[in-house]
């Protein structure tokens, strides 16, 4: 096997690393925390022409929460989101989802806009992002333009964003008052990508559900944002048949592949156990917080 064969720059700002971007074009890599293209790199599934490193480019990084929205910049790190108070204070899924990415190593190094940017349909921020309806920011040379998270995957690892674009940031709104979550994950391992992923939260009001959002990742080419989940539980307290309705109605709309970890059949079952934890949590919390 031959040695990689690239140039390396490392831009000190945005403006320059959109420069080069843009000279470059699909010839070129971006480097956040490397956790998902260096391996590229080692197996020589990617050989670009050019890695542009991002890490000197501070005004990626922070977490910033106004007008009930979370906005974390895309070299934000896995570890730095599981511990925020700031992030867990404005959606407490946050800090519970990036509790189950990899190990330490991984979250110290990996970032959440590196992760989106890749769309592994198994991985935990496309997933987050899905569920509550993210909006997801581009830059280009030309334009800022922003993209809600349930149209930018659109294939395994692959997304609606331009050859010349960076991702910037992803918007996360706030959890609502009385509202719970649920996140439930099933991994050979734990670190390892989930073989099927569930997140989702209820918004309750009188003791009722007036709104809920759930999406499934790992079971399908994209994560699947299950929008007749809201209609099924609207109304209700959470009643077991109406989970369970619920979780059947999120099964049968998958179109999950098989590999060497699951079947296809198996992911769609466990689509329905996930759901029917995911949603009990959901509703159980608000119970807790109130």
């Amino acid at each position: 096997m031959k040695p990689p064969n690239f140039l390396y720059a490392r831009p000190d700002t945005l403006e320059d690393a959109l420069r080069l971007l843009s000279e470059h074009g699909t010839g070129a890599k971006l480097l956040a925390g490397g956790q998902s293209l260096v391996p590229m790199l080692n197996l020589r599934m990617a050989e670009p022409k050019l890695l542009i490193d991002m890490n000197r480019v501070a005004e990626l990084s922070g977490i910033e929460r106004e007008n009930g929205k979370l906005r974390i910049g895309a070299l934000t790190r896995h570890r730095a989101l599981e511990t925020s108070r700031e992030a867990a204070q404005a959606e407490p899924m946050i800090a519970r989802a990036a509790r189950e990415i990899g190990h330490l190593a991984i979250r110290n190094r990996g970032t959440i806009g590196g992760s989106i940017a890749h769309a592994d349909p198994s991985a935990e921020w496309p997933l987050l992002a899905v569920a509550l309806d993210a909006r997801v920011e581009l830059r280009s040379t030309a334009r800022t333009r922003t993209v809600a998270a349930r149209e930018f995957f659109t294939g395994p690892f692959t997304t609606a964003a331009g050859a010349d674009e960076i991702l910037t940031a992803v918007e996360f709104p706030c959890a609502p008052q009385q509202s719970g979550f649920g996140f439930q994950e099933l991994c050979r391992r734990p670190g390892d990508f989930a073989i099927v992923a569930a997140a989702g939260r209820v918004r309750m009001r009188d003791g009722r559900c007036i709104g809920a959002t759930l999406a499934i990742g790992g079971a399908d080419a994209t994560p699947r944002h299950i929008a007749e989940i809201d209609r099924i539980v609207a109304g209700s307290r959470g009643e077991d048949a109406v989970v369970r309705e619920a979780a059947a109605a999120a099964a049968r709309v998958l179109d999950p592949s098989g590999d060497i970890h699951a079947s296809a059949e198996y992911r769609r079952k466990m689509a329905a156990v996930l759901v029917t934890r995911a949603l009990r949590e959901a509703f159980a919390s608000v119970a807790a917080n109130s």
